[in-house]
């Protein structure tokens, strides 16, 4: 990932699940980046700063498609 892409982090909107909001510490959070690279990121919430993965729309699009199946 580009130091332009680590910049822009902060612009990601991102949304938790509501399966997680049980208090067990094990959640997920995902979001689109708003900077118009329509790329996509998912991070742990308990520790945000330990990094996260980067997904183009095409391969995000696949992932939906294959959980949902």
């Amino acid at each position: 990932m580009s130091k332009d892409k680590v910049a822009t982090l902060s612009s990601v909107a991102w949304h938790i699940s509501s399966y997680s909001a049980n208090g067990s510490g094990q959640c997920v959070e995902a979001g689109a980046f708003t900077d118009g690279s329509n790329a996509y990121a998912v991070r742990d919430s308990e520790h945000p700063a330990h990094g996260h993965l980067t997904f183009t729309r095409n391969e995000w699009a696949a992932f939906v498609a294959g959980v949902t199946d």
